[in-house]
């Protein structure tokens, strides 16, 4: 259980750095800050937030590349890194968290509920459904990962928002 846990959160680290992003890039005042549509998505769902996630979950690629390449973490890989086409990965990853999210506050603001206020468990599980369907092509995630990974992520949610309000990346701890 413990290895299917590890391997899961090994595995999805792309999509959490690129779900991650955009908030940290925010703070940074990066370029490209401007909505892409407030009255379908809310003031947040930034331009930037595409780049940043992108460039996040490609980074956590690259990093896993070298890990896979020094033989560390194998018994952890759900995928074969170095066989991995890091740039389309980096992409499909951070469009599922980036899209997961956008799609969520589309229907969020559809039934009426306030930008920043929470939707549960849609904010928590938006980055894995969306990351789910966007790998689908290329790759097929084991449903025990899946399952794991709606499982385990509303908590990891929970905790890095108290972390985020903590260190006042976020006004909310939700």
């Amino acid at each position: 259980m413990l290895t299917l846990i590890i391997a899961s959160l090994y595995f999805i680290l792309p999509t959490y750095l690129a779900n991650m992003c955009p908030v940290i890039a925010g703070k940074l005042n990066l370029p490209l800050g401007k909505p892409i549509s407030t009255k379908k998505f809310g003031s947040h769902k930034t331009w930037r937030g595409f780049y940043s996630g992108y460039i996040g979950a490609f980074t956590v690629l690259v990093i896993q590349y070298m890990l896979h390449q020094q033989g560390n973490f194998l018994e952890y890989s759900l995928i074969e890194y170095s066989e991995l086409n890091i740039f389309l990965y980096a992409l499909l990853f951070s469009l599922g968290a980036v899209a997961g999210d956008i799609v969520k506050s589309f229907f969020k603001r559809k039934v009426k509920i306030k930008a920043g206020a929470p939707w549960i468990p849609f904010d928590q599980i938006d980055l894995i459904i969306g990351s789910y369907i966007f790998l689908f092509p290329v790759f097929i995630m084991p449903w025990q990962t899946l399952l794991t990974l709606l499982v385990i992520t509303p908590f990891l949610h929970f905790l890095a928002n108290l972390l985020a309000y903590a260190f006042r990346l976020k006004k909310v701890w939700w």
